[in-house]
C-alpha cells in the first residue's frame, strides 16, 4: 500500500442547528472540530475540547492508525442545541484501504459553553460510541486456509512441510515503526504497509506477517535476524510442497514479488499461485478474507465486535491425477542416477494420470512434461509409420536399413548394414535411415494430414496451464519432409503431446487431454484416427518394438506393453525417449543424460513394474 494517503475535503453540513433564542451557536465548534479531525490536524481539534490539546491530539491520531485506514471522512449531520449544551450528531466513513473495505459508522458528540466559548465535552467515545478509558480499536483480518489441488479420488496433492511463520506482537514492540521498516528492508514488502497491519492488530495477539518456504527462509534468515521484535515460529502446513509439481505449481507467500508486480498491496495471509493450477485457479484457492473491527480493553480481550465484513472461503480444485499412478511414475524416475519426466494419460479418456519428474545429475528441459519444446526422434515414427501404412506400405514390405542415406541433398545416418529385412524390422530397430528413404513415398500434403489426425498443434487452451501440442510445418522440400518423418528438422513436440500419440494409437480414437475432474461429465465420442486395419497393423508394430526390438527393457511381464523409442541431442545433453500404453494407460517419458548411454525403455519398464496391473484400468 502507498504511504498513508487523507483525502482532504471540507466536512459536509447536511444538518441544521437546532436552539432557543438568540443564543450563540455549537455548530461551527462541531464543524471545525469534524474539519480538523478530518484533515489530521489533530492539535487544532484537541484545542476546541474539553481536554488537554495534547492528550486528544494523541487518541485521535492513535484511533486512525489503530483501524491502518488510509482516508477518513466526516459529515455533521445535525447539531441539536438546549442552552449551555448541544448535542452534535456525524457520520463517519473509514477506508480500510489493505483489506478493500470502508466502515461507515454514526457518532455523536456533547459540547458545552464554558467561560462563553464552546467545546467539544472530551471523551474517547466522541471516536466510537461506547469507546471506554482504555479501549481501543482494532482490525482483525483472517484468510481461510488455502484449498487444496485434489487427485482424482478428492485427497490433497499437497503434502505438509516445514512452513516458518514470522511475525510480532505489537505491545512487545518497543518501536514498531522501526521493527515495520527493518522487515520491509529484508523482504521487500512496503514498509508503511507493514506498519499499518502492525498498528491496526489486537496488540497482544502474535500478528503474522509472512509464512516462508525453507529455502526463502534461509535466503532471508540474516536479515530477518536482524529485525527488532520479529518472532519465528516453524510449522508443517500443505503449502509449499506436492506431488505432480509439474500440473499442481508453485506457490509464493505474503512477501513474493508476484503480488507487487499484480498491484496487490500487502496483507498477512496472502498466497499467490506462480505456476500450474495454483496459479490458473488462484482467486478459487485463495478466497477472500474476513475482516472484524474490535473494541479491545486495556487487557487487550474483545468487549465488541463493531462490524464484520465475512470472506469467501477457499475452494478445492479436483484434478484427474491418479494417486496410484503418480506413485508409480516418482518411484521409477527416482530409482535413476540420471535426470527424466514422465507424463500418463487414461487412453480412452486423455485424462492426465500422472505428471512427475526427478532432477538427478544432469538438467531438465525448460517446459516441463507438459510445455517442453523438444525434438523426439525417432519415437516420432509411430506417427510416420501410420502415414507409410495410409500409403500402402505393408508391414512385411523388405526395406533395407542403410548405414547413411541421402534424400533432398541431405545424408541421414544409421547404424545400418543396408542388408534388406521386413518394415516392422526397421520399425522395432528405429532405424531412421530406413525412414528417411520411405518418406520418398509421401507427400508434405499427405504426411501434414496425418500429423493433424493426431492431434498435433491442436488448441489445448482448455487445460488452463501452459501446455504445448507440438508443432510439425508442412515441409518445404524432400530433405525436410525425410527429416520429419524421423522426428526431426522442425518437429517439436512435449512429453504430453506424445503421451496422447500413444494414447490415440491405444484407444483409437482421437483423444484430447483433460486435467480437471467433471463428474458426472462423460467424454464426447471421439472420431477415429485411422482406418481399423491401419491401426492393427501399427499396433502390432509397437508391440515387436517392445517384444523384441529396441525398446524392449520395456517388456515387462503381465498385460502386454506397445511402444516405439527414441535419442535426440539437444544443447544441454542427450535425451532418451519412450512413447507407450499398456492397457489404458498411456505414457511418454524421458531421460536426460551428458552421453547416449541411456534407456528410456527401461525406465518405462520400471514405471510399469512399479505401477502393476492391478491399478492399470483403476
Amino acid at each position: 500500500m502507498a504511504a498513508l494517503f487523507i483525502v482532504v475535503v471540507g466536512v459536509i453540513v447536511i444538518g441544521t442547528a437546532v436552539g432557543f433564542g438568540s443564543e450563540e451557536s455549537a455548530e461551527p465548534v462541531a464543524q471545525g472540530f469534524l474539519l480538523d479531525w478530518q484533515q489530521q490536524q489533530y492539535s487544532a481539534a484537541g484545542a476546541l475540547t474539553t481536554a488537554s490539546q495534547s492528550s486528544v491530539a494523541s487518541a485521535l491520531k492513535a484511533a486512525l492508525g489503530q483501524l491502518g485506514a488510509s482516508a477518513l471522512f466526516l459529515s455533521m449531520d445535525s447539531v441539536v442545541q438546549h442552552g449551555a449544551s448541544a448535542e452534535a450528531r456525524f457520520t463517519a466513513s473509514v477506508d480500510l484501504a489493505q483489506q478493500g473495505q470502508t466502515w461507515t459508522y454514526h457518532g455523536s458528540f456533547r459540547l458545552v459553553k464554558a467561560g462563553g466559548n464552546w467545546r467539544v465535552a472530551w471523551t474517547p467515545a466522541v471516536v466510537y460510541p461506547g469507546l471506554g478509558t482504555g479501549d481501543r480499536l482494532a482490525v482483525v483480518t483472517s484468510f481461510p486456509s488455502r484449498g487444496s489441488v485434489l487427485d482424482s479420488s478428492g485427497k490433497p496433492l499437497e503434502s505438509p512441510s516445514t512452513v516458518y511463520v514470522v511475525g510480532v506482537v505489537p505491545d512487545q514492540l518497543t518501536n514498531p515503526t522501526a521493527t515495520a521498516s527493518s522487515f520491509g528492508a529484508a523482504t521487500g514488502v512496503e514498509a508503511t504497509q507493514v506498519a499499518g497491519q502492525i498498528s491496526a492488530a489486537p496488540p497482544q495477539t502474535f500478528l503474522k506477517l509472512a509464512s516462508l518456504d525453507p529455502d526463502t527462509y534461509y535466503k532471508l534468515r540474516a536479515r530477518l535476524r536482524r529485525v527488532p521484535g520479529l518472532v519465528v515460529k516453524p510449522t508443517q502446513e500443505p503449502l509449499y510442497k506436492a506431488l505432480a509439481t509439474g500440473l499442481v505449481g508453485q506457490v509464493g507467500s505474503e512477501i513474493n514479488q508476484a503480488l507487487r508486480a499484480a498491484g496487490t498491496s500487502y496483507l498477512p495471509g496472502t498466497t499467490v499461485g506462480l505456476s500450474g493450477l495454483e496459479l490458473a485457479y488462484q482467486h478459487q484457492l485463495l478466497g477472500t478474507p474476513s475482516t472484524s473491527i474490535v473494541q479491545l480493553s486495556s487487557t487487550g480481550s474483545v468487549k465488541a465486535v463493531l462490524t464484520r465484513w465475512a470472506g469467501t472461503p477457499a475452494t478445492s480444485v479436483r484434478t484427474t491425477i491418479s494417486a496410484p499412478v503418480q506413485r508409480a511414475a516418482l518411484a521409477a524416475l527416482d530409482s535413476v542416477r540420471q535426470s527424466g519426466e514422465l507424463v500418463a494419460v487414461r487412453a480412452s479418456t486423455g485424462q492426465v494420470l500422472a505428471v512427475a519428474q526427478h532432477e538427478g545429475s544432469t538438467a531438465l528441459p525448460s517446459g516441463g512434461v507438459l510445455d517442453a519444446k523438444l525434438s523426439p526422434g525417432t519415437a516420432f515414427t509411430i506417427i510416420s509409420t501410420a502415414a507409410l501404412l495410409e500409403s500402402g506400405l505393408a508391414v512385411d514390405t523388405p526395406i533395407s536399413c542403410d548405414n547413411s542415406f541421402t534424400v533432398g541433398g541431405q545424408t541421414f545416418t544409421s547404424y545400418g548394414t543396408g542388408a534388406e529385412r521386413p518394415f516392422s524390422s526397421d520399425f522395432a530397430e528405429d532405424c531412421s535411415t530406413a525412414f528417411a528413404g520411405l518418406s520418398e513415398r509421401l507427400t508434405s500434403a499427405e504426411f501434414s494430414e496425418i500429423v493433424k489426425d493426431f492431434g498435433i498443434g491442436a488448441d489445448w487452451s482448455q487445460l488452463k496451464v501452459p501446455a504445448f501440442s507440438g508443432s510439425v510445418p508442412s515441409a518445404s522440400g524432400e530433405a525436410d519432409l525425410a527429416a520429419e518423418t524421423i522426428g526431426k528438422g522442425n518437429v517439436q513436440v512435449s512429453p504430453l503431446t506424445m503421451a496422447m500419440v500413444a494414447a490415440d494409437v491405444a484407444s483409437g480414437t482421437r483423444q484430447s487431454p483433460s486435467v480437471i475432474a467433471v463428474p458426472g461429465d462423460p467424454p464426447a465420442a471421439q472420431p477415429a484416427v485411422l482406418d481399423g486395419s491401419t491401426m492393427t497393423a501399427l499396433r502390432g508394430l509397437m508391440r515387436g518394438a517392445v517384444r523384441s526390438g529396441a525398446a524392449h527393457a520395456a517388456n515387462v511381464p503381465g498385460t502386454p506393453v506397445y511402444g516405439q523409442v527414441g535419442l535426440t541431442r539437444s544443447s544441454f545433453g542427450w535425451i532418451s525417449w519412450f512413447v507407450g500404453y499398456r492397457g489404458d494407460v498411456a505414457f511418454s517419458l524421458i531421460e536426460t543424460g551428458n552421453s547416449p548411454q541411456l534407456s528410456a525403455a527401461a525406465l518405462a519398464g520400471a514405471f510399469l513394474s512399479a505401477l502393476g496391473n492391478t491399478a492399470i484400468n483403476g
